[in-house]
């Protein structure tokens, strides 16, 4: 198959990603307005749909960790298509059990175990990056965002307390819909970016571009409109795990989980880590429900989640490895 051929196909599959990411991730955004009802799930999709697409367009200190921050050098095609159809395959297991996984962590998985099998050699991962960039925020982006939950929880009830329940959902109702718009915004900015930095490492390989580019302006554009065409279709197992099963939440609630996300994400963002949304919005959650009493949060549900965060990548860098290892054979 053409080097050409390859590059359409990684394009294409990145951006098949990029859209099962959108409704695979909805969820993050709008599961607490929904669940609380300060929005219907249509004007929710919508509005996370246009976010997700300006947020998007924003940044891309994310895209260059996955384009030049993770593996040396260029890679085949087939490599990085492996690595995409890992993400895409653990995606859609999630999506249909109605789990909440982590689409960057599924693709940087997928894309570490492709490499080690391309080169049978740990040197072509980049180890420090992984550990930095991918590891440490992994682990500590959903403990941010359980104690900023549980603070700014802990911290609303002491200050509205001598106001009426009725007063305050009044008010909250109206500031979520502003933390909602927060939250999808900013999970436009940190998870398009995978995309476009795994299309432009295609890009790169192939020598379409130098090394030195930056991302271009229609990889931006492309993956934008993939995700934002993915959330409008929306993805209600997951609206349902996060935003009714997990918790019974009221506005301030939802109001204090997606706040306390959305500014974990953005410093993610800055700081050029791949980090999960679902994680962080989840254990916001977690840490807003245990504010009130340990036993308000399903723990049962939450361990489920949790055991689908820790095999993520484990089982995406063998999927990952298996397909490369399957393109290797049939090349010869």
């Amino acid at each position: 198959m053409s080097s050409s051929i390859m590059l359409i196909a990684v394009i294409a599959i990145a951006l098949t990603f990029d859209f099962i990411n959108g409704f695979h991730d909805t969820a993050n955004a709008i599961a607490t307005s929904v669940s609380t009802r300060v929005l219907s799930p249509r004007q929710a999709i919508i509005m996370a749909a246009v976010l997700n697409f300006a947020g998007a367009l924003i940044s891309e200190s994310v895209a260059k960790t996955i384009s030049s921050g993770l593996v040396n050098g260029s890679l085949e095609q087939y490599v990085i298509v492996a690595a995409l159809l890992a993400a895409v395959i653990w995606d859609l297991i999630t999506w249909y059990i109605g789990i909440p996984s982590s689409s960057s962590h599924a693709l940087i998985g997928g894309l570490v175990g492709a490499s080690l099998v391309y080169a049978w050699s740990v040197d072509k991962i980049i180890w420090t990056g992984v550990l930095e960039k991918v590891v440490i925020p992994l682990v500590s982006s959903p403990l941010i965002g359980f104690v900023f939950g549980y603070l700014i929880m802990s911290s609303l009830f002491e200050l509205l307390r001598p106001f009426s329940q009725k007063m305050v959902n009044k008010w909250f109702s109206k500031l979520q819909i502003v933390s909602a718009a927060l939250m999808a915004f900013s999970h436009g900015c940190n998870d398009a970016q995978k995309s476009m930095g795994i299309i432009t490492l295609a890009l790169v390989s192939a020598g379409t571009i130098s090394s030195n580019a930056g991302i271009p302006l229609l990889v931006k554009l492309a993956c934008a409109v993939a995700m934002a065409l993915g959330t409008s279709i929306g993805g209600w197992k997951i609206i349902k795990t996060i935003g009714v099963n997990m918790i019974k939440l009221q506005p301030i609630g939802g109001f204090a989980a997606e706040t306390s996300a959305a500014v974990v994400i953005h410093a993610m963002t800055a700081f050029g880590a791949p980090v999960s949304t679902t994680h962080v919005i989840t254990a916001s959650i977690m840490g807003v429900g245990a504010s009130k009493r340990f036993s308000a949060v399903r723990w049962a549900l939450a361990k489920s989640i949790v055991k689908a965060w820790v095999l993520t990548i484990p089982v995406t860098m063998l999927l990952g490895a298996l397909i490369t290892l399957l393109f290797k054979l049939s090349i010869g």
